[in-house]
């Protein structure tokens, strides 16, 4: 063996692990979505198809680099209570939570966990977050809407329908019978 030969062989092996070391795979994440729909619930599936669409195009990508684990919590406070504490269980790195039930569930069963929430009408007064500016504690997310925008819904009502007032409110009695059967 030639003296150049045995030095690109001996060069080449010791550069190996730093090679090896450089394809490790990434780590995977766990997340972990506490959904308070039913699992058929088309609404649902689409909100979360539209959630993994999002971390996909973020670059975040099932089995490569998250996993995903869902449960369907139906809105009932029993069901989403225990599937909170599975969700813990698996120590996730985060948790997505929908509805105002999901999210007061996952604070039952843990203080540090961080909490993404979506879907809920008033966080500060249901005590999920301290306010809105400064949530505090381990729960942070997303509002339905902003309640700002009341005066404005309504100052567009206005605009649409000068001559509307209260009394133009009130809600009309009508027998059960004459009401579609979906609004029974």
């Amino acid at each position: 063996m030639r003296r150049r030969e045995f030095i690109r062989l001996t060069g080449g092996a010791a550069a190996w692990p730093l090679v090896a070391q450089a394809q490790q795979p990434e780590q995977l994440r766990l997340i972990g979505v506490l959904m308070n729909r039913a699992a058929d619930d088309a609404d649902g599936r689409a909100r979360l198809a539209s959630f993994q669409q999002a971390m996909k195009d973020l670059g975040w990508s099932e089995g490569r680099n998250i996993r995903i684990d869902i449960r369907w919590g139906e809105n009932d406070v029993n069901r989403t209570g225990k599937y909170a504490a599975e969700l813990v269980a698996l120590a996730p790195d985060i948790v997505l939570a929908t509805g105002t039930v999901s999210v007061a569930a996952m604070q039952h069963v843990t203080r540090t966990l961080p909490v993404v929430f979506a879907g809920v009408a008033d966080p500060v007064g249901a005590g999920l977050v301290d306010t809105l500016a400064r949530p505090g504690g381990n729960v942070t997310g997303f509002m339905n809407f902003e309640y700002n925008l009341s005066g404005k819904w309504l100052e567009t009502l206005k605009q649409i329908a000068p001559r509307v007032t209260r009394r133009s409110f009130e809600i009309p009695r009508f027998p059960p019978e004459s009401l579609p059967s979906a609004w029974r």
